[in-house]
């Protein structure tokens, strides 16, 4: 089982099947997220 979490204010945005547990990070629709500035490591 995977979830994908929002990278700005770490809600779950939504679960998918996957062989093993892992975390995915994406935006939510919120427009605080949506308009805040990405910053990739």
């Amino acid at each position: 089982m995977g979830t994908i979490v929002c990278q700005i204010c770490n809600g779950t945005i939504d679960h998918f099947e996957d062989e093993k547990v892992s975390v995915l990070y994406a935006l939510c629709n919120h427009c605080d997220c949506k308009e805040e500035e990405v910053v990739e490591i």
